[in-house]
């Protein structure tokens, strides 16, 4: 038997390096370049041949009868798992971009959208504020999503179910910088029209307000980072008592929906004691997420200014946290801590709960 060349290279190759296909041979690095494996019916096709993606390459035929791609994103989807919209012509979507065209007002509870980030920093804050006993009804949520959304290019918040309330549901913003929050955020807006619509917060056994940092604004690096985080769970086991009265929940809410993780003298042996732990979100400081940690202490609001006195008191605890060392971490006083806090909302705040150099003012009561 005469030797075989390859269609593609040239290379002259013995009877066993020989692959035929569509009427041509081929070496086997060509046909491996050249050629892969339809993953529905397991045929051999050209790549360019392809009519799926990377990961899930398909002919012709199973691509026809099979599959088709999303009509927003692109995205390729099975038959079975595309989404159609009665007011548009057959068009499929894929999941991500049918809730997002249909505006259903209250997501499932692990629905993330593509985020938008406001304001102009390094540092993000993303919030979850809890709001119940006024319905898990898509009306109000789209009454309160106009007043949140209004006059912006991008949505600022979206609402998703919330399984741990009894009647309500979880009002979350996009990632925005302490500055958005304080001055463009409309959260007079969204927290009176959520009383005025029935809603409740503080004044439930349910609601938290979670409030998420990016990891990235911590440090450069890895090891940066996780330096900063184990100050910051340091000090928060450390000012414990007075992170209590600032939370506005009790002691056995806080074992229940955001745990402690046990002192430690050092913030070196605090991060090594939570990676020893056994990992969960229902914690003080939940390290689970890869972009954020998220603090998880606070209970729900719907004063405006106490969302905002939590945001500058969460954005005071990463600020010391980054900028001292350990030891001076060690030496750092509530009294100190707060002294050198700022943002007006803070500083009243605290004055309210009587946590500010014995300064108290009276307080207005939360909703």
């Amino acid at each position: 038997m005469r030797n075989e060349t390859c269609a593609e290279c040239g290379r002259v190759l013995l009877e066993e390096e020989a692959t035929e296909f569509e009427g041509r041979v081929y070496c086997p690095e060509c046909l491996d370049s050249l050629t892969t494996f339809c993953r529905y019916c397991g045929d051999r096709i050209f790549r360019d041949d392809n009519e799926g993606s990377g990961d899930t390459p398909l002919c012709y035929g199973c691509y026809e009868n099979y599959y088709t791609h999303c009509g927003r994103c692109g995205e390729l989807i099975h038959n079975d798992r595309a989404y159609y919209m009665d007011d548009l012509d057959d068009v499929p979507y894929c999941e991500h971009c049918y809730h997002i065209l249909y505006c259903e007002p209250i997501h499932h509870y692990h629905y993330v959208p593509e985020f938008h980030f406001f304001g102009s920093g390094k540092r993000y804050f993303g919030v979850e504020l809890e709001i119940d006993k006024g319905g898990e009804d898509k009306d109000n949520a789209k009454e309160i999503l106009d007043v949140g959304n209004a006059e912006s290019e991008h949505d600022r918040i979206y609402c998703k179910h919330d399984g741990s309330l009894v009647d309500g549901f979880e009002i979350v913003t996009h990632p925005m910088t302490l500055e958005y929050h304080e001055s463009q955020m409309p959260w007079v807006g969204i927290c009176s029209k959520a009383r005025k619509l029935g809603y409740y917060s503080h004044q439930t056994d349910t609601c938290g307000l979670h409030i998420h940092v990016n990891r990235d604004s911590l440090g450069d690096t890895n090891t940066q980072q996780e330096a900063v985080i184990g100050r910051i769970i340091y000090l928060v086991e450390r000012y414990w008592n007075e992170l209590l009265i600032f939370s506005r929940r009790t002691e056995y809410q806080l074992t229940r929906w955001a745990c402690r993780y046990g002192y430690k003298d050092q913030p070196k042996e605090m991060l090594e004691h939570v990676k020893k732990g056994r990992s969960s979100r229902y914690t003080c400081v939940n390290l689970t997420n890869e972009e954020t940690i998220e603090f998880r202490i606070f209970k729900g609001t719907l004063k405006s200014n106490t969302i905002i006195a939590t945001l500058q008191l969460v954005n005071h605890l990463c600020d010391v946290a980054y900028f001292l060392s350990d030891e001076e971490a060690r030496n750092l006083s509530w009294s100190r801590f707060v002294a050198s806090a700022d943002g007006n909302e803070l500083i009243r705040y605290l004055k309210e709960r009587r946590l500010y150099l014995n300064d108290p003012v009276d307080a207005e009561e939360d909703a």
